[in-house]
């Protein structure tokens, strides 16, 4: 039985230069997990070529002196222009000023320590890693901001502003993003989650790629359990 390309492959369809596996492109891996054969589509194919450019552009404000990370499932498709923003570029909301005086300091001979995060006490802001679940649809310019978590098989429109945690299988669109309607019903749901079809080897999806591509859950989980 033939077999799809390979995860490790960049461009997956030679005649689309614009469509490239994620993790071939990715340079900062400690920043960055990319399961396997999640892709994207960006109209700019230099972020489809080369390694490093598609996170320059659209992984924003990615800074090592912050711990956090960005975290793509198996499987997921990120349309051009999704941009995901992880901690960095948080600003501190509960001091009397906004302003990051801190991050002057090393260009103003430590002018500004006081303001250091160790020093005030109050800390970089940091909500957490962005993680996105396996099977999951970013849509064109959607925004992802820190701390979000989009969970398996959910859509994000085009355009949306993802603010808060997103179900599995959920739809969201609009600013903030809000759930439109889920892509299954609750227990079909729970059933596919427990089968997790996208942990299987490569041998058993491209056998059962039909049932997967297909609408109808109790005959994959059927073929789960055969």
């Amino acid at each position: 039985m033939p077999l799809p390309p390979s995860p490790a492959t960049l461009h997956p369809i030679p005649a689309a230069p614009s469509v490239a596996f994620l993790a071939p492109l990715i340079r900062n891996t400690a920043k960055i997990r990319v399961g396997a054969y999640a892709y994207v589509h960006a109209f700019d194919e230099r972020l489809t070529s080369e390694p490093g450019a598609w996170e320059a552009a659209c992984v924003r404000y990615g800074f090592d002196f912050v711990d956090d990370r960005l975290e793509i499932g198996e499987f997921c498709a990120v349309a051009d222009a999704a941009v995901f923003l992880l901690n960095g570029g948080n600003h501190q909301v509960d001091a009397v000023s906004t302003y990051p005086f801190s991050i002057f300091t090393p260009q103003s001979a430590g002018a500004w320590a006081a303001a250091a995060p160790e020093a005030t006490g109050l800390g970089w802001p940091n909500k957490g890693p962005i993680t996105v679940g396996p099977d999951v649809w970013i849509g064109h310019e959607a925004r992802v901001l820190p701390g979000v978590t989009i969970g398996a098989g959910a859509v994000v429109a085009a355009g949306a502003v993802v603010a808060a945690d997103v179900r599995p299988y959920a739809i969201v669109a609009g600013n903030p993003a809000k759930e439109i309607r889920r892509r299954f019903s609750d227990p079909e749901v729970e059933t596919l989650l427990a089968l997790a079809w996208w942990d299987r080897d490569v041998a058993w999806i491209t056998a059962h790629v039909g049932l997967i591509a297909g609408r109808d859950v109790a005959a994959l989980a059927a073929a789960a359990k055969s």
